[in-house]
């Protein structure tokens, strides 16, 4: 192996194949949509060459100031909610369910295979309103409160959004997190317990700074997944009522391919990937920083 890694023309043969592949597919749509950004049109109408104009535009369109900021919100409480969830059945797993793990493991990672349309379905009947009565609103009939017509209003969409997206992927970040958890030896835990620590104790002290790393890499994946959100929404709620419930992903996708405007559908998305790209460095800065610390 040394050999052959240490053949420049070996590494080269082997590489050039993937290197190929991954440009075509990736470097070159990216390139090619950076240089839609500087005009307007679409194939069909033709393009006209339109400067910063749409990055003009990008700045005082309300929607995409409303978009951002659902885009925001959504991915902060829902990152919060996989994430946690997902170390909490961890956790599970791991102290309290060490002999059936592996049946719950497989039952909660079963809504991640679940294609997003039936997850989509499923939450619709589950908070229907009209013109027949879901059963959370039936539970609500029946302990004397008010239906609520829950997919009526931007607000109470997000939370129903919001709670499917957790229940659908909080499974993937437990057997993630599970992963991290069982790498902790035994050993070390069992000294903690020897030495007086409580579950708390033991928790705080131990297995949430040794499964650190792979609590940041859940936080990269989830908040990467979450702020380019797309086929959940438009499953669930088409972007609306409105465009309460429209993400920046959403507005990309209307205006290039319902309007036919390339040029700022592709500004949307150069705003987009600019912002995963800083929130995912601010993350790895302050773990960085915390390791110095530590």
């Amino acid at each position: 192996m040394n050999q052959v890694l240490g053949d420049r023309r070996a590494v080269a043969l082997l590489l050039t194949p993937a290197l190929l592949v991954y440009t075509l597919v990736m470097l070159v749509p990216m390139v090619w949509s950076l240089g839609y950004t500087a005009f307007r049109g679409n194939a069909i109408s033709g393009f006209e060459y339109a400067g910063g104009e749409n990055f003009a535009t990008l700045v005082s369109d309300p929607a995409a100031r409303e978009a951002l900021l659902f885009t925001l919100r959504y991915a902060v409480v829902v990152t919060v909610g996989q994430v946690v969830a997902g170390y909490a059945l961890s956790l599970l797993y791991v102290f309290a369910l060490r002999r059936s793990s592996t049946a719950i493991r497989t039952l909660v990672f079963f809504p991640v295979v679940l294609p997003t349309v039936a997850v989509a379905l499923l939450f619709q009947k589950l908070f229907e309103y009209a013109p027949q009565t879901g059963p959370v609103n039936a539970a609500l009939l029946a302990v004397g409160l008010e239906p609520v017509d829950w997919l009526g209003s931007a607000g109470t969409s997000f939370v129903v959004i919001a709670l499917m997206d957790v229940w659908r992927s909080m499974g993937f970040y437990a057997v993630l997190l599970y992963a991290g958890l069982i790498d902790i030896p035994d050993e070390l835990i069992e000294s903690a317990r020897l030495d007086g620590a409580s579950g708390w104790q033991l928790v705080r002290s131990i297995v949430v700074p040794l499964s650190f790393p792979v609590l940041v890499s859940a936080l990269i994946f989830s908040i990467n997944g979450t702020l380019k959100v797309f086929d959940s929404i438009y499953a669930l709620t088409g972007g609306g009522p409105g465009a309460g419930t429209t993400p920046l992903t959403l507005l990309m996708y209307r205006t290039a391919f319902f309007y036919g405007d390339y040029g700022y559908g592709s500004t949307v998305a150069l705003a987009l990937t600019v912002l995963s790209l800083l929130v995912t460095v601010v993350i790895f800065r302050s773990y960085r920083r915390d390791v110095t610390r530590g």
